[in-house]
């Protein structure tokens, strides 16, 4: 029983794309990938969140925060591009974890990555709302609240019915197909792009330096949080914490990832498109912060009508009127750039047979996954109306983080697979014909027999490690936020816990360090993550120092959400899969 149940929850989906199988039209090259994942990010992330990481976290330190969460998001994107030169399908992370960790854990990352795409949505269609909203002197909010109100602790304050008819609009646009969402996320982005060009050349003008050089002293206002002044007003702790929040802003360049089956040169352009939209979502955050801190005092910044708010001060309100209009087209191809890949991916899961077949549904006439859609707009819209913005924030990481480091985790797989038998060797193996002795792994432990091709024990070696350095990386960041938070000035005890804090370190070097020695295997890919083993791993070392500062509600919304999926997995997924029954035929003949 034991053996089965391994067997269904580990099967892996052959690696093999048959191109001419697909049902979706192939319209997208290289400039509209990149448009799609450019305009999934540079939405909220721009217009809202450089001021509220400036105001409340780093101060003018937020181009640190970015530049870290830059690094963060760089270093998963390199993995995704791997990925998507070696599994040219629609799904994402979803596709890559199933063809190389097993199927229980791919619907695991899937199921994640709907919520992510869906969580992301309502955040962009709340955050619109709210700049319209503070468009408007909050006319709308007040109208809204005066309708129908509610006192729920960890819900919104009131249904946001004009959050839903964004949702709704957006969904209209995503059924009516690919090419015309396309050229529509073309425009929006281009116009985006002008406005954040026009938005750094006139703030350049209109830099001072002295607000980079604040002293608390000298501060009038009152009511208001400066800090200890100057760059870093809130220390190390607050660069931190705001690269833990500046990285909602780069969540969206994986879903170029997720639309591979509608490129017309997948291997070559997805992986390209990754980097050069990482590329321009980098330098545009960058510009945007020092512009917006160096043009006003940090600690006066408006998060909900940002630059409107900044050029008023500055006296050029005909620029605030240009970034207005800028601004609320901006957030339309984020929004389609965070609700298009979500679809994808249930059509994909469907397609493999783990979630109910109504989602494999393609409109004839578009050639889009059009229940697919339908559900995740219904879904979206029901998210947008329960909770506030700094909910769906924050719920937001969680799904993109973990997927990040299942993603970094396969492309180590892979790189110390084991190709002649045609199988990744991950956890388990249950044959005991020609086992390895004890010797033979403490020998291949350093690879003192400079073994050139992997083989089983090199695989088993490798993927142990990738294993164990996962779970201490946990361990790690768990341990560091216990020690820093720990108040207590007793020496011996934060002598004691650095010195654990440093133990764990020295392992997680020596774990590399062991990874790095096996031998990798040799595959023509076009794009190949460079510095393996180091790159995937420090991808999942940086993944988890942030999953962890994820406050408890997160964590709670999301084991429902996932205690839903399993559910469905368990009850039909298992019995259903297409790879099972694969498996099936083949051990049957």
């Amino acid at each position: 029983m034991k053996r089965k149940l391994w067997q269904s929850i580990s099967r892996r989906r052959d690696d093999h794309t048959d191109e001419s199988k697909n049902q979706m039209a192939r319209v997208m090259g290289i400039f509209d990938l990149t448009a799609l994942g450019v305009g999934a990010t540079l939405g909220l992330g721009i217009y809202i969140l450089a001021a509220e990481v400036a105001k409340n976290h780093a101060g003018p330190a937020v181009c640190i925060s970015f530049l870290i969460a830059a690094i963060a998001s760089a270093l998963s994107g390199i993995c995704y591009a791997e990925f998507a030169s070696r599994v040219p399908k629609s799904g994402s992370a979803y596709i890559y974890s199933y063809v190389t960790v097993g199927e229980f854990i791919a619907f695991i990352i899937g199921w994640n990555l709907v919520f992510e795409y869906i969580i992301g949505t309502a955040s962009v269609a709340k955050g619109l709302s709210k700049y319209i909203d503070s468009l408007s002197n909050n006319s709308i909010h007040e109208y809204q609240k005066s309708i129908v109100s509610f006192e729920f602790k960890n819900f919104a304050k009131y249904p946001d019915f004009f959050a839903l008819l964004i949702v709704i609009i957006l969904t209209v646009f995503l059924c009516i197909g690919v090419k015309e969402s396309n050229y529509l996320n073309l425009i929006f982005g281009a116009i985006n792009l002008t406005t954040i060009i026009i938005v750094i050349i006139a703030g350049a003008f209109n830099a001072n330096i002295k607000y980079w050089q604040i002293s608390p002293n000298k501060v009038t206002e009152i009511n208001v949080n400066v800090g200890n002044g100057g760059f870093v007003p809130f220390e190390i702790s607050g660069i931190i914490s705001g690269a833990a929040q500046s990285f909602f802003g780069f969540i969206g360049f994986d879903a170029i990832a997720s639309c591979s089956e509608e490129s017309k040169n997948p291997k070559k352009n997805v992986p390209r498109a990754i980097i050069i939209s990482l590329i321009i979502i980098f330098i545009s955050y960058m510009s945007i912060a020092i512009v917006l801190t160096l043009m006003w005092p940090y600690y006066l910044q408006n998060p909900d009508s940002a630059f409107p708010h900044v050029f008023k001060q500055v006296k050029m309100p005909e620029i605030g009127i240009i970034v207005n209009i800028g601004g609320l087209v901006a957030m339309i191809p984020s929004l389609i750039g965070a609700l298009f890949p979500a679809s994808r991916i249930l059509n994909a899961m469907a397609n493999d047979g783990l979630i109910f077949k109504c989602f494999t549904s393609i409109n004839k006439n578009t050639q889009t996954p059009i229940f697919a859609t339908i559900i995740s707009g219904i879904v979206t819209g029901i998210m947008t109306m329960i909770f506030d913005l700094e909910q769906l924030v924050s719920m937001a990481s969680i799904g993109s983080l973990l997927a990040y480091s299942i993603v970094a985790m396969s492309v180590l797989f892979l790189r110390y697979q084991n190709h002649d038998n045609n199988k990744v060797v991950i956890l388990n193996s249950n044959d005991d014909k020609n086992k390895p002795t004890t010797r033979d792994y403490l020998m291949q432990f350093f690879n003192l027999s400079k073994q050139k091709s992997p083989t089983d024990v090199t695989c088993k070696i490798a993927s142990w490690t990738i294993f164990i350095f996962t779970i201490f990386s946990f361990i790690f960041a768990i341990m560091r936020n216990i020690i820093f938070s720990y108040r207590d000035d007793n020496y011996y005890c934060k002598i004691i816990g650095y010195i654990g804090l440093s133990t764990i370190g020295i392992l997680l070097i020596i774990l590399i360090i062991i990874i790095g020695r096996q031998p990798t295997a040799k595959v023509d890919i076009i794009f190949r993550v460079p510095c393996v083993p180091l790159i995937p791993c420090l991808s999942i070392f940086v993944n988890t120092l942030l999953m962890v500062y994820l406050n408890k509600m997160t964590w709670i919304r999301f084991v429902i959400w996932m205690t839903l999926g399993i559910a469905i997995y368990i009850l039909y997924g298992m019995k259903n899969s297409l790879q099972g029954k694969r498996d099936m035929q083949k051990n049957s003949s």
